[in-house]
């Protein structure tokens, strides 16, 4: 009968078994009559008898094989976590760095200046993985961004205007603009190695524009409209957003010069019974969801076939916001967002 293979068994199973072994030893069994009984070598139940005589049942316990945790590693577990802090606190150019983000070079020039110690790229990158890190499309943030105001608005402007709107019956929305080229023709497809798809797309240039504003339960109103926006577009929309209202509306938007147009605020002052704006801190689109939006209708639009001219652009934005109308799980997930979900 084949010998079973001990290597093929879990560490548990292993010991149960030798633990047998022993005990029908030591109750008179000879080795030969052991190693027949579970189907073992008689060698193993030799090794295992002077494991046992040596240490007793501990040294029937399975020995991991390899390496220990952190045994030849450059850098010791301190060090280790030194780094690490310091690529999530800091950014290169805080620490006189050439880098404008954390890339493997750039964390093999950080181990050289914390330490003296030049390990290789590859070693670099094996680091990196153990540690949890992950080569990640950045997020975009303006010089112009004061952290203290953003601080600020999640801590006290925020959570205030939404104490309001509860205590007033009021239904918080948050509103921004977008617009659409034909020239945007950005996106991905499969194909074999070495020979890239092809998008075919019109030599003319065309854009549309809109805007647009979400609540977290879902509510999604917007505009679609040619060129950038001006006093009397926005005026337009806000007529709209509070047409036959049933609750007062605070919208939320950008320092865009429009949204603080004397006219604009000459209007929302007329009609303070129904909408109020309020503003958030300058550079911050990351904290807006309704940004999160406009980048999956880009997105989204980026997979339809290329439209030829502007009808047809305009046609695949309207139809696309009117059929996410009807999605309001799809537009409550934008208020998922790590950064966005304070205002879900």
């Amino acid at each position: 009968m084949e010998k079973i293979d001990f290597r093929k068994l879990s560490p548990e199973a292993q010991f149960e078994i030798k633990k047998a072994s022993i005990k029908m030893i030591k109750s008179g069994k000879s080795q030969t009559f052991v190693s027949e009984f579970f189907n073992v070598t008689r060698k193993s139940v030799y090794t295992w008898l002077k494991q046992f005589d040596k240490k007793g049942v501990k040294g029937l316990r399975h020995l991991t094989r390899g390496r220990s945790l952190g045994e030849k590693r450059k850098m010791t577990l301190e060090q280790e976590k030194q780094i690490q802090r310091l690529i999530i606190d800091k950014c290169p150019e805080q620490l006189k760095l050439p880098f404008a983000l954390w890339t493997r070079k750039a964390v093999q020039e950080l181990i050289e200046q914390q330490f003296t110690m030049l390990l290789p790229i590859r070693t670099i990158g094996e680091y990196l993985k153990r540690w949890g890190f992950t080569p990640q499309k950045p997020l975009r943030r303006a010089y112009e961004q004061r952290p203290q105001a953003v601080k600020e608005w999640l801590d006290k402007n925020y959570p205030t205007i939404h104490k309001r709107a509860k205590k007033e019956g009021a239904e918080i929305y948050w509103g921004d603009e977008t617009g659409l080229s034909s020239e945007d023709n950005r996106g991905r497809g499969y194909a074999q190695k070495g020979n890239p798809p092809v998008r075919y797309s019109t030599g003319a240039r065309f854009s549309t524009s809109m805007v647009s504003a979400i609540a977290n339960q879902g509510q999604l109103r917007f505009m679609v409209y040619k060129g950038a926006l001006k006093i009397d577009t926005f005026l337009t929309f806000l007529r709209r957003l509070v047409k036959d209202v049933k609750r007062k509306i605070f919208l939320i938007v950008d320092n865009l010069r429009v949204h603080h147009a004397k006219k604009v605020q000459k209007w929302v002052k007329e009609n303070y019974d129904k909408i109020e704006l309020f503003f958030m801190p300058a550079y911050t689109p990351e904290r807006n969801p309704d940004e999160y939006l406009n980048q999956d209708v880009k997105v989204s639009l980026r997979n339809k076939r290329a439209p030829k001219n502007q009808t047809e652009l305009t046609a695949n934005l309207r139809g696309y916001m009117k059929s996410l109308q009807k999605r309001k799980i799809k537009v409550k997930s934008f208020f998922q967002h790590n950064l966005v979900k304070y205002a879900a």
